[in-house]
């Protein structure tokens, strides 16, 4: 059996610190370098932050975070039961939000996207979003 990590939590701002560190501290044991690990905690935290502003606005909900190990890659899968995305291509555009009220930057797909190896985006509107990231570490390690 993998190793892995289930965590759910409130989608409360407050709480995207947690995953943050959660990841971080379940992939530590694959020994990545200071920038594998901030761009994957950098990636985890777009990741949370959007299902909390934008899957679920102004009212409560879940997130929910699986972790999985297998040799030297891990793949996370953070996943709300909010509104749901109308157009997915759309919002994985640079500078594209839902809610510009909030003067958010509109990066945060393209920045889990250039952080991770690989980005899937599922979503049904009323039905919440799944993102799941893959990111293999070491693979760019000279081996002396």
């Amino acid at each position: 059996m993998n190793n892995y990590l289930r965590l759910q939590f409130p989608s409360r701002s407050e709480n995207e610190s947690l995953a943050r560190v959660a990841v971080a501290s379940f992939v530590a044991q694959l020994d990545p370098t200071m920038e594998e690990l901030t761009e994957l905690k950098t990636a985890v935290s777009e990741a949370v932050t959007n299902a909390i502003i934008h899957g679920y606005e102004d009212r409560d909900g879940e997130v929910r975070i699986e972790c999985a190990l297998t040799d030297n890659t891990v793949t996370i899968v953070i996943e709300d039961e909010g509104v749901g995305i109308p157009d997915v291509e759309e919002a994985r555009q640079p500078m594209y939000t839902s809610r510009p009220e909030l003067e958010r930057s509109g990066m945060g797909m393209t920045i889990m996207e250039s952080f991770v190896d690989s980005l899937e985006v599922e979503s049904m509107i009323g039905r919440g979003t799944r993102v799941t990231m893959i990111k293999t570490f070491g693979a760019d390690r000279v081996q002396m």
